[in-house]
């Protein structure tokens, strides 16, 4: 079972990825689930969704506490909400929206155990110029696609296809394509 936690802010996709990473890896030929979780639901608040990848026998519809796979749609949220990387397993991959490359970001998580690999994307530049708005969820969801291999970069692209009309088509291909070419990684372990 591949465990995967998603935390943003509301109004940044973050649920929207979750469906999309779930979908994506239906068109991959896996069972998937998504769900979210969030208090308050008002732009700007803390979101966190959840995504299941596996066996259908070994799903359950708990929250995720200790994944394997984390991934933060705000620059900022680690943070002011530490908590994003509470559980996250040995060998875990975490990916974030950020300017800043892995190697700086690395010493501002409070990790509880060793990460095999750390990746970051200006996913919300990337936004802002091929859709012109700050929502930073079909970016991630091409830096996922490539830092996990978890889906492919064609079912990531057939679920942005599925999941939205056709006149956004060329904009979010678009983006899903930039998150998988721009992500950097850097690896820590072989986890």
């Amino acid at each position: 079972m591949e465990e995967i936690r998603l935390h943003g802010r509301g109004g940044q996709g973050v649920v929207m990825c979750s469906e999309l990473i779930a979908l994506a890896a239906l068109h991959d030929g896996k069972f998937s689930r998504a769900f979210p979780w969030f208090g308050m639901a008002r732009r700007g608040a803390p979101v966190t969704a959840f995504v299941s990848i596996g066996e259908e026998s070994e799903f359950s519809r708990s929250m995720i506490y200790t994944p394997k796979y984390v991934m933060v749609l705000d620059p900022r949220l680690h943070r002011v909400l530490p908590a994003v990387t509470k559980g996250l397993r040995e060998g875990g991959v975490y990916i974030q929206n950020t300017p800043k490359q892995p190697k700086e970001v690395l010493p501002e998580l409070k990790l509880e155990a060793r990460l095999s690999k750390i990746a970051t994307i200006d996913a919300t530049k990337y936004a802002m110029e091929f859709m012109g708005r700050p929502i930073p969820n079909i970016v991630m969801l091409g830096a996922f696609a490539r830092v996990t291999g978890l889906i492919t970069l064609d079912s990531a692209i057939k679920a942005v296809k599925e999941r939205f009309p056709q006149k956004l088509w060329d904009k979010y291909v678009r983006c899903v394509k930039v998150g998988y070419e721009n992500v950097s990684t850097e690896v820590l372990s072989s986890g």
